[in-house]
């Protein structure tokens, strides 16, 4: 982030906001990455369709590059919090369809050490700027990490399904709460999903009816670039 002046607090100077990409319609339906023509609606892509993942719909505001990197890394280990009112406000915009349908906001979750040493969870704070203005509940109680895992950055796909096998719960007590609830998954970024699977399958599991996901930033070819 280049620092310029900016009129609004929570904002890109004109010359940074030009430079995110957004992600806009026609996506996948799944995977929410962007099509080069509009092939109709519902329409799956490639990836998608030769492996579907466990989760209904993902919806991501930007393309993750070097711009949007910028605004993550700010938040997630410069301690800029006033980005996240920006970047919950694209994920509001790029996810409407989601939190209109959903019943529970579901930040993921971080291991109780990570959290104590970085004193926040970004993703905790994204969901709660995601919910400005609706009547959509953030819940903090209802999925967590039961182990710490090593930084996904560098793994591929596998590796990082490996990393965070078994990695997520949800309690006994917060079952109940979940039959038959659409959920909405909210993270900074999606690179090959294997974060959002491991979570959704637990939701899944316990109960929920949908879980959605809804990121800052989406990789489009999650083989290429690394957080």
């Amino acid at each position: 982030m280049c620092r310029g002046a900016i009129n609004l607090h929570g904002s890109l100077c004109a010359g940074c906001w030009p430079k995110l990409s957004f992600l806009d319609a026609p996506l996948c339906v799944r995977l929410g990455t962007p099509f080069s023509y509009d092939p109709g609606e519902g329409v799956v892509s490639p990836r998608a369709a030769a492996r579907p993942p466990v989760w209904n719909r993902a919806r991501g505001a930007v393309q993750f590059d070097t711009h949007s990197r910028q605004i993550v890394h700010a938040l997630k280990y410069r301690d800029r919090h006033e980005v996240a009112q920006l970047m919950g406000r694209l994920m509001r915009r790029a996810g409407a369809e989601l939190i209109e349908d959903a019943d529970l906001i579901l930040p993921v979750p971080l291991y109780s050490f990570r959290l104590w040493r970085r004193r926040f969870n970004q993703s905790a704070i994204l969901a709660r700027h995601v919910v400005e203005g609706t009547q959509v509940s953030v819940r903090l109680d209802v999925l967590r990490r039961d182990r710490p895992t090593r930084s996904q950055v560098g793994l591929d796909h596998a590796d990082r399904r490996r990393n965070v096998r078994n990695a997520f719960s949800v309690p006994e007590v917060m079952k109940p709460e979940l039959i038959g609830k659409r959920c909405v998954l909210v993270d900074d970024v999606l690179t090959t999903g294997a974060t959002a699977e491991a979570c959704a399958e637990v939701l899944l599991q316990a109960g929920a009816q949908t879980v959605d996901v809804l990121v800052f930033a989406l990789v489009i070819r999650p083989s290429g670039s690394h957080i």
